[in-house]
């Protein structure tokens, strides 16, 4: 740890607000606990918990650096006690704990995983939130399968840039909704079958018409679209809420839950434990590491800002014009 400098410039949340709450801060350099590694970063995803976490709505879990930052790519700087299959000077990408708006930060060593072939850093900083988070919920929770059609919420933003391409890549059949015809033309690009434009329109009804009903539903909106999703399924069909942009509370028909044999499932990721998340990591990387590498799915990064800059990136992400990935650069 000697050549290590002491302290490193990172980005606080001074006190919860909007973007203009994030300020650029020196810091001592943080230590790797057992089982995490230290990473170098060279860049970072902006991610919506980022955002409710800034407005004082999502703290970070006990331990947790108080940092914004939930993905990095690096190189790795040091390791704590009991771990093994790093080395120092490795590439890596992480989910973190929290804490990577920063030159350096901490994660456990079962989140790492290795820059796929090819990969920039930038690149690689923009995978671990969107296809851990994408990985778990549309395949281990959702059971997604081949010749099953999905309807992806929110098809423009890094979630459903991500998750359309793994859908496509594993033969389902892709309904997405987005904000406008721009967005509708960029997620066709990337395989969707059907863009459904959901402003001042019934997208439910339209989704209805083109597809029948659909087997999965990846919902980032909940609210008044859970009663419309649990519709929209299948018999046997499968609803995954995974944020909760329009609230947390519907009302819906349980007797249609029971007809249809619907499941209701959804899961947030910080909170899971390290060994789920390195369970998710393992499938990654048997699973979906190869399709980066090979080119069939790649992610999309729209803007990129140096990590001074973290509040114009929050008010770009906040925008909502962005097809794909905020990122920062470190």
């Amino acid at each position: 740890m000697s050549a290590l400098p002491a302290t490193m410039i990172c980005v606080e949340i001074k006190k919860p607000g909007g973007p203009e709450a994030l300020v650029p801060a020196t810091r001592p350099l943080p230590q790797p606990k057992h089982g995490e590694i230290l990473i170098k970063v060279a860049a970072t995803g902006i991610n919506r918990p980022d955002i409710a976490q800034r407005a004082g709505l999502y703290p970070p879990p006990p331990g947790a650096s108080d940092l914004p930052g939930l993905e990095a790519a690096g190189t790795l700087a040091a390791l704590g006690e009991g771990v093994s299959g790093w080395k120092v000077g490795d590439g890596v990408c992480a989910l973190t704990p929290g804490g990577s708006y920063a030159e350096y930060c901490t994660a456990p060593a079962p989140q790492c995983l290795p820059i796929p072939e090819g990969f920039d850093m930038l690149r690689a900083a923009a995978l671990p939130e969107n296809y851990f988070t994408v990985w778990h919920n549309l395949f281990e929770r959702g059971q997604l399968k081949r010749a099953e059609s999905v309807l992806i919420h929110g098809g423009a933003s890094g979630i459903g840039t991500t998750a359309i391409q793994l859908a496509k890549a594993f033969g389902a059949t892709v309904f997405t909704t987005v904000r406008n015809t721009e967005k509708a033309a960029a997620v066709r690009a990337l395989g969707a079958d059907h863009a459904v434009l959901y402003k001042d329109n019934d997208w439910a009804a339209e989704v209805k018409k083109l597809s029948g009903g659909v087997d999965v539903v990846l919902d980032m909106v909940a609210g008044d679209y859970i009663p419309k999703n649990l519709q929209l399924l299948k018999q046997d069909g499968r609803l995954v809420v995974i944020a909760l942009q329009r609230g947390a509370t519907a009302e819906l028909n349980a007797g249609l839950v029971m007809v249809n044999r619907l499941t209701i499932t959804g899961s947030t990721l910080r909170r899971q434990s390290v060994e789920n998340k390195g369970r998710m990591a393992k499938g990654l990387k048997d699973k979906v590491w190869p399709l980066l590498e090979s080119g069939r799915i790649k992610p999309i990064i729209y803007k990129t800002f140096p990590l001074r800059e973290a509040a114009a990136a929050h008010a770009e992400l906040e925008r909502a014009d962005h097809v794909g990935k905020v990122m920062l650069t470190v």
